[in-house]
């Protein structure tokens, strides 16, 4: 297997990203917290779902789950809902739950691994490429809109964490978008480039490049493949509360979720000489040229990631909407069912998607 790398300034700076990076030591999964209805993997005997393939513009094949009412009849026309998964994570983790909630309100659901992760085509894996997680959700309407039962004037998004941006990215571009809302959003570009409240300096930006730029000589001479960020795998009394926010969540019971042929060491942790590609990637602007297709900001009011969804409602047109979820961080708003505002999301979509 790959070796999963440390690098001390990469670790200084992601530690307010996403999880930081850690050492590989345990697995083992410790007092993971259920509160507030958290379940990632949800079922519901009202819905039916089917595995289903499309190519992306790459000829890549993405995979993802179609979700039904059980209900529906075939012979009319629905809206649907593309289900982006956070970043680093897979369409098990968060999307699903988003997907079946959303198709237990009527409409037809999908819910995709993006590129190079989970069931996916993609190598390397763990690769970052903004435009072809874009380009995934194009591809999805690709697919839904050549659906004899799907409305394709009505299709909208749900992003999470970092495929908010991407969805964002994606609506920019593709107007066939009608109606966008995002969930915990992470702009992957400035939380790269910046980190969290800007606590990044140039210099350490600088760092992190040439970090990069020279592990490129070792793989492409074939040596090993080196992975960054994403969740740590122990923590302990020191470790920040933001390492133990995404690990309660993928390293427990709770969310924990490994691919076929894929390994738990490598979940969440992107390579690192792809990771850099981030740096060139500015989601939010031109996002006031989606309008008039509206969008919806979710975030919780205690979550780290706050910043990045106010940023992207001061940017964008009408109409827009930015609802703050009491007492919820970040990772709450992936499967706390209690908490998720599955009635706006619905209101949102009802309104929208005629």
């Amino acid at each position: 297997m790959k070796k999963l790398m440390c690098f001390s300034r990469i670790r200084t700076v992601f530690i307010t990203l996403m999880g930081a990076c850690g050492l590989i030591l345990s697995t083992t999964a410790i007092g993971q917290d259920m509160s507030h209805g958290a379940d990632n993997f949800y079922q519901s005997d009202k819905v039916t779902i089917q595995k289903v393939t499309f190519k992306n513009q790459y000829n890549m094949n993405v995979v993802g789950n179609l979700v039904m009412p059980k209900d529906i009849n075939q012979s009319l026309q629905y809206p649907a809902i593309i289900v982006g998964h956070p970043m680093g994570a897979v369409k098990e983790q968060s999307a699903n739950l988003y997907a079946i909630k959303m198709a237990e309100q009527g409409f037809i659901t999908l819910s995709i691994d993006l590129s190079f992760w989970g069931e996916s085509d993609g190598q390397p894996r763990n690769s970052v490429s903004p435009d072809i997680y874009a380009e995934d959700f194009s591809a999805a309407v690709d697919f839904l809109g050549t659906r004899t039962f799907i409305d394709r004037d009505n299709i909208g998004v749900i992003g999470i964490c970092g495929s908010g941006s991407f969805a964002i990215s994606a609506a920019k571009i593709d107007p066939r978008l009608k109606a966008i809302v995002t969930v915990s959003m992470y702009d992957m570009g400035a939380a790269n480039r910046q980190a969290l409240n800007h606590s990044l300096t140039l210099e350490q930006r600088k760092e992190i490049i040439a970090d990069a730029a020279q592990q490129r000589y070792v793989e492409f001479t074939g040596g090993e493949i080196k992975y960054t960020s994403g969740t740590v795998h122990e923590i302990n009394g020191n470790s920040h509360p933001i390492e133990r926010e995404f690990y309660d969540f993928y390293r427990t019971p709770r969310g924990e979720f490994t691919p076929e042929g894929s390994s738990p060491l490598l979940t969440t942790h992107p390579t690192l000489t792809s990771n850099v590609k981030f740096m060139n990637f500015y989601p939010f602007n031109d996002i006031e040229t989606i309008s008039p297709r509206p969008m919806l900001f979710i975030t919780g009011e205690n979550a780290h990631s706050k910043e990045f969804s106010e940023d992207a409602y001061q940017r964008a047109a009408e109409p827009k909407e930015l609802y703050i979820v009491t007492n919820a961080g970040h990772v709450d708003l992936y499967d706390r069912v209690e908490l998720i505002p599955f009635n706006k999301i619905t209101e949102f979509f009802n309104q929208y998607l005629k």
